[in-house]
């Protein structure tokens, strides 16, 4: 996307602002922006938030170890803290444990929701909400969660039924 102002660079500044109920959106490159008299040069950056988690080791009890260190980079979690940044792919897997918790606290999941328009169909919503009562009844018996696995299951049959009855009525 070129640069509102100057309509030469690649804009790398991109601000929405609501005015009067109103969403204004200004893309600019960072000459015009410093023109402008605005500083931009602070970028948001995911490393530097985590490393700034000052509390990280209180996400896990005294009992938990934290010295665990990726094969193949040899980085640790303790590490990991203080630069806010992985060593290798293997890193993901090896410190696991200690990161979901992170991820959770940051993102409020562990898992991508994705984004759904805020006008889905009926249709859509029930299927999504089908799979996603199929994945969690997976993990509850999985898990040996029985009684919970039984309400999964009963929720599960009624989409499922209104699934069917609505592909048996006539369509207009």
């Amino acid at each position: 996307m070129l640069c509102g102002s100057c309509q030469q660079n690649e804009a790398t500044i991109h601000l929405t602002e609501i005015v009067n109920n109103q969403m204004v959106e200004v893309h600019l490159c960072e000459t015009c922006a410093e023109e402008k008299g605005t500083e931009f040069k602070n970028h948001f950056n995911f490393g530097d938030l985590l490393s700034g988690l000052s509390d990280i080791g209180s996400l896990f009890g005294p009992e938990q170890k934290t010295d665990i260190s990726c094969k193949t980079c040899h980085l640790t979690f303790e590490e990991f803290g203080k630069t806010g940044r992985l060593g290798c792919a293997n890193c993901y897997q090896t410190l696991s444990k200690m990161l979901l918790p992170l991820v959770k606290r940051v993102q409020r999941a562990t898992t991508h929701m994705g984004k759904r328009p805020s006008k889905v169909s009926a249709h859509v919503k029930q299927s999504v909400d089908l799979r996603s009562l199929q994945e969690r009844l997976r993990k509850s018996i999985e898990l040996e969660e029985f009684e919970s696995a039984a309400k999964l299951r009963d929720e599960i049959r009624k989409l499922e039924e209104k699934q069917e009855k609505r592909k048996k009525e006539p369509k207009e």
